[in-house]
């Protein structure tokens, strides 16, 4: 399902764009160009280590999420890199600190340049977080982190003023002052990623544990000034519908968002197939541009590395692949 509108994207046209949608194939629009390299193929690097995160540093190399975090190189077998940490979304920033969702332990943390950790952290109001699953860094340092409750739902730790559960998305500012900028306007939040010109946040919403629950992609206006993000610009972008949702993404400099999402298998008690596993493409205005198959479950992130940025990292079910683009990536390890 796509928007036949989907270049109208401010608040004066958000029911417009919450109208126009329509049910398409997984495919590219027709005569737009492939965002692959012309003759690449899906490449499995390795086959274990990389349940999640990924995130490229050009100095190091990439690091992975699967228990512990683990450390990827060409030619050379996964390494620990940091042990039995149970994180999930990894990002460094430009200047080399590594930034860390925890789920295992409800928090946040960062390692420094020189190995140290710091708790970013682990409270909002007083309660714990459920589990902080994915991270975006925008170009002023601050960071979004979304907090999603998979499993048990009994005495979910963070509510909202009414004492209801909330799973949301929430901000971290340079001087370590925390914003909840998203309650119940996404179901269940998984994803976050900042634009590259800062203008957007996108957020995917993944209720795939719940039948008919949210699998959709969203992006909201994000003010630059001071990274507060206007809810009323909540716009639609793609549904997976009944399939598995969003999870991780990442943005190539024109602008194009690659998402994970799909399901291959056809014996899931709350979602089907419909909606294959891979990498999905959309353009800035909101159109599925491109898609690329993974064939294993479960799709679950993407980054940008590589000596030239123009190499896409998937994980998929504790595999490694990797797809070859035409353009850059965005990378926030890396100062424009």
């Amino acid at each position: 399902m796509h928007m036949v509108c989907a270049g109208i994207w401010s608040k004066f046209g958000l029911l417009v764009a919450f109208c126009a949608v329509s049910i398409t194939a997984v495919s590219p629009v027709q005569g737009q160009r492939s965002v692959w390299q012309r003759g690449a193929t899906l490449q499995k690097l390795h086959g274990s280590a990389a349940g999640e995160g990924p995130a490229w540093h050009p100095k190091i190399g990439l690091v992975a999420s699967h228990g512990s975090v683990y450390l990827m190189r060409d030619g050379e077998a996964p390494k620990i890199f940091k042990k039995d940490l149970g994180t999930n979304g990894l990002m460094w920033d430009a200047d080399g600190r590594l930034w860390c969702c925890q789920p295992s332990k409800n928090r946040v943390i960062r390692f420094e340049v020189d190995a140290t950790e710091t708790v970013v952290t682990d409270k909002f109001e007083g309660a714990p977080y459920n589990q902080p699953n994915d991270i975006t860094i925008d170009a002023a340092g601050r960071i979004y982190f979304s907090d999603p409750k998979y499993g048990p739902r009994e005495n979910m730790p963070q509510k909202d003023d009414q004492g209801r559960p909330v799973e949301g998305v929430y901000r971290v500012d340079t001087d370590g002052i925390v914003t909840r900028v998203i309650t119940h306007e996404v179901d269940r939040p998984n994803g976050v990623l900042i634009t590259r010109d800062q203008k957007y946040l996108y957020v995917a919403g993944n209720n795939n544990s719940v039948k008919g629950g949210e699998r959709k992609l969203f992006r909201f206006e994000v003010m630059d000034c001071c990274g507060t993000v206007l809810l009323e610009t909540k716009t639609l972008v793609y549904d997976w519908g009944n399939s598995r949702g969003p999870d991780g993404m990442a943005e190539d400099v024109k602008g194009n968002i690659y998402v994970a999402g799909g399901l291959n298998s056809d014996d899931v008690a709350v979602e089907d197939n419909s909606q294959k596993g891979g990498i999905y493409v959309f353009s800035p205005s909101g159109k599925l541009i491109d898609f690329i198959a993974v064939k294993v479950d479960e799709v679950t992130n993407c980054a940008f590395g590589g000596d030239d940025l123009k190499t896409l990292y998937i994980t998929a079910g504790g595999t490694l692949f990797s797809m070859q683009t035409k353009n850059r990536g965005v990378i926030t390890a890396v100062k424009e």
